[in-house]
């Protein structure tokens, strides 16, 4: 089976508009599709580096000398790409799903579908875990994450469930949690409820909005003019804080103009709206079909 199908692989190569000598960065490696169309691509003098914070996917790495794999958190691009003697770049591209490979190996807890240990990190090195927010945090800490990162709308009732549950004994995996809010799953939604339900503590285990923004802003200083940023979310979170960023410069979507009337942003927005999969990607990869794809360009300074 393959570690994980690539979402969107041609338009996210069209979107990085390669140049055979450039150089290039995947800062979500995973199964290593992306990267490997991006390496077809490139000539002699062409580079790709690589991130992935996930042990797992180092084994999928590409025997080439044009190829740098670093097992690392994308949120300190910057750090790691001067450390490989890069200061510029000409494209960077993120895929911010959880690979098909993280959703299918069981202890990994990123499944609802597998009883599992209730861990969702991403990095393996990282203490906490899933198990401990769900025991640890405040009915109120709790409500907010789920209300804020899973956008539930029975958020407190949710809350209240884990906190009874516990008080009776430890909630340690998936189907313990699962038991705990089980009567707050509205009939014909449960995998939905679930989905958000998980969504909200993977994020929260990850650090995963703080990480994205970290990533964007560094992107935006990396950049050669004219290089480009293709990013693809899969929930509305994400997708938000991309489009405000791309269109404005900041995550608020406030865009600030100079004493001129000019925008003052770092980036242009190459697709207007949002690229979403084909019907024949839908059919092929049911993963697709919340994707969505953005692409910006570093603007040109004028002299």
């Amino acid at each position: 089976m393959d570690y994980h199908l690539p979402v969107m692989l041609n338009e996210c190569i069209e979107g990085l508009n390669l140049r055979p000598d450039g150089t290039y960065v995947d800062v979500t490696y995973g199964g290593g599709g992306h990267s490997r169309a991006i390496m077809q691509r490139l000539g002699a003098e062409g580079r790709l580096l690589a991130f992935d914070q996930d042990a797992d996917a180092l084994a999928n790495a590409i025997d080439d000398s044009r190829f740098t794999l670093i097992h690392e958190n994308f949120r300190y691009l910057k750090n790691y790409l001067r450390l490989y003697g890069v200061r510029k770049v000409d494209g960077i591209l993120a895929d911010l799903g959880v690979s098909s490979h993280q959703f299918d190996v069981a202890e990994r807890g990123f499944s609802t579908r597998f009883d599992g240990n209730l861990d969702l990190r991403m990095d393996q090195r990282q203490e906490t875990t899933a198990r401990d927010v769900v025991n640890n945090a405040s009915e109120k800490e709790l409500t907010q994450l789920l209300r804020l990162y899973g956008e539930l709308p029975n958020a407190y009732q949710m809350a209240k469930a884990i906190v009874a549950a516990r008080a009776e004994k430890a909630i340690e995996t998936t189907f313990d949690l699962r038991e705990a809010v089980g009567r707050h799953l509205p009939r014909g939604m449960e995998n939905k409820y679930l989905a958000m339900l998980f969504q909200a503590l993977r994020i929260e285990v990850n650090g995963e909005l703080d990480a994205l923004q970290a990533m964007l802003q560094q992107a935006a200083e990396l950049l050669n003019p004219g290089g480009r940023v293709v990013v693809m979310s899969y929930h509305s979170l994400e997708d938000r804080l991309v489009k405000n960023f791309f269109k404005t410069g900041n995550f608020e979507g406030v865009l600030e103009k100079d004493f001129y009337g000019n925008p003052i942003v770092p980036l242009k927005v190459v697709t207007r709206k949002a690229v979403t999969a084909s019907e024949e990607e839908l059919q092929r990869n049911n993963r697709a079909r919340s994707a969505k794809l953005r692409v910006a360009e570093k603007v040109m300074v004028s002299e």
